[in-house]
């Protein structure tokens, strides 16, 4: 048992290294010679590339931000799978690492270690870590993001709308007490990420796609 223990943290460790690696911020150094942090909103994410950048970097940074959060449940998912095939109780010990290990990744986005943890807000990260844990929440997120930003165009909106729902579907829909933990801690923590933009939400402020960030 003690092995196992050992091992989950080994995995979780790894889930956030998965996370912290700084696509966005790598983006910003290789195709524009600056440190995105400096520019727009100050953050790592897709958004911000994509005002900086221009669409085809902030495809890409999305698309690697999401297979981040994915690959860190399918490791984290099969390794322990591996690890504890004979423990008592596996199933929920390994219903809880994998929760653990996809917090860690969402963590690792917003604060790599790299960057003196200063990220991105985990957005695309934890949509990456639903859809490996739970498809149809991740759907339901996703959906979510996308109707909202057709009628606002506002990406921070968008995402505060698609964590309330990665926040409340796994209770609704009855997944793994585990997973419905992950679900409201990384719910609460993506909607924290956006305290700065709620302020300009209600102030009428918050810029829509193609218009300027606000610092």
């Amino acid at each position: 048992m003690l092995t196992a223990i050992f091992s989950a943290f080994g995995l979780i460790l790894v889930a956030y290294l998965f996370g912290s690696l700084p696509t966005g911020y790598l983006a910003g150094r290789l195709l524009g010679g600056f440190d995105i942090r400096e520019r727009g909103s100050g953050s790592t994410g897709t958004t911000n590339v994509l005002r900086n950048l221009g669409k085809g970097p902030a495809i890409v940074v999305l698309l690697i931000d999401v297979l981040k959060g994915v690959a860190a449940v399918v490791m984290a998912r099969s390794l322990f799978s591996l690890l504890t095939a004979d423990v008592l109780g596996a199933d929920a010990f390994l219903e809880a690492v994998v929760a653990l290990a996809a917090l860690a990744a969402v963590l690792g986005h917003s604060a790599p270690v790299w960057l003196g943890f200063r990220g991105g807000k985990s957005v695309a990260t934890g949509l990456g870590t639903l859809a490996a844990m739970a498809w149809p929440v991740a759907l339901g997120a996703f959906l979510g993001f996308v109707l909202t930003l057709a009628v606002s165009r506002i990406v921070s909106l968008s995402s505060i709308v698609a964590a309330t729902l990665a926040l409340a579907l796994p209770m609704v829909l009855g997944f793994p007490v585990a997973y419905q933990l992950f679900g409201l801690a990384g719910g609460i923590y993506v909607i924290w990420r956006h305290r700065s933009n709620v302020s300009r939400l209600l102030d009428g402020t918050e810029p829509k796609i193609g218009q300027k960030a606000v610092a």
